[in-house]
């Protein structure tokens, strides 16, 4: 571990980052350049004395989830996440599309919907950052470990998983899924990690399985999606894709028509789920 270069690459990405370029409001007057150590903290889901203590080369060795945090909170590229990762004395993670790591362009993007629905999920499935909004939406999806990270594989194994959907809408999004995998698994060939999901799935989903005997590739969904909240009922929205090719993510935005009873019903869940948030932070504290 280099950690004197930690140190210096971590306080010199810190004071290029603007409070703009990462959604956070400017506030009084700055004596510093760049963002301050306890935003950078706040954004990377660390206590504010654990990064200064990197950022002044006093702190211990980061763990890879530790250094994948941070590299996201400091909106890094792919090349300066992989020097983050050696200076921190670990080897850089491989290319793949499951790599949990956001094109920095693309976080950019998610800082500005903070009123807005959005999340980023990789080609099989797995939700590596959401908005607050989307987290009152559809709850926290990234949460899960192992094979559950996939929203493919909660969907067939986990009946929770479906109850956030209205019942007559199951069946497409079934086969969407199936035929989604298919693609990926098809592309990175056998021994991926989509092969392999594919595989556990036939074994553990009679449906699935049934679904995958068609062998459908190309089904997609219209642009509108209905959710089932259990708070604010059914809300049909607009869901607009953002694709980060090199990376095979996709950035999912949620947006319903103004004036219209989903507009609304997504203003009332900003609220809801803004009360939900405080009361889990009071409880937390208490």
């Amino acid at each position: 571990m280099d950690q004197s270069g930690l140190a210096t690459f971590l306080r010199r990405r810190r004071e290029a980052l603007q409070p703009d370029d990462v959604g956070v409001p400017p506030g009084q007057r700055r004596r510093t350049p760049g963002l301050r150590r306890e935003e950078v903290a706040a954004l990377c889901g660390m206590s504010t004395d654990y990064y200064s203590r990197l950022e002044r080369g006093r702190g211990p060795q980061p763990s890879e989830q530790m250094i994948t945090a941070i590299a996201r909170g400091l909106r890094l590229t792919l090349d300066e996440r992989d020097h983050l990762f050696v200076l921190a004395g670990h080897n850089a993670p491989a290319r793949t599309t499951r790599d949990d790591h956001v094109n920095a362009g693309m976080m950019r993007i998610l800082d500005r919907l903070e009123d807005t629905p959005a999340q980023v999920v990789t080609a099989t499935g797995e939700t590596i950052v959401q908005t607050p909004l989307a987290v009152a939406l559809l709850g926290d999806q990234t949460r899960f470990t192992g094979l559950a990270r996939s929203i493919i594989y909660r969907w067939f194994t986990d009946p929770n998983e479906r109850t956030n959907y209205v019942p007559d809408d199951h069946p497409t999004h079934s086969r969407v899924y199936v035929a989604q995998l298919r693609t990926v698994a098809s592309r990175e060939g056998r021994g991926s990690h989509a092969a392999a999901l594919a595989d556990r799935l036939c074994a553990e989903s009679s449906e699935f399985a049934q679904l995958w005997t068609q062998h459908e590739v190309g089904i997609s969904y219209t642009n509108r999606k209905r959710i089932l909240h259990p708070q604010v009922g059914v809300i049909s929205l607009h869901c607009q894709t953002l694709v980060d090719p090199d990376q095979a993510q996709s950035l999912l935005v949620f947006t319903a028509t103004p004036g219209t009873e989903d507009h609304d019903k997504l203003r009332l869940l900003s609220v809801v789920g803004s009360q939900r948030l405080g009361a889990s932070t009071t409880a937390a504290s208490g």
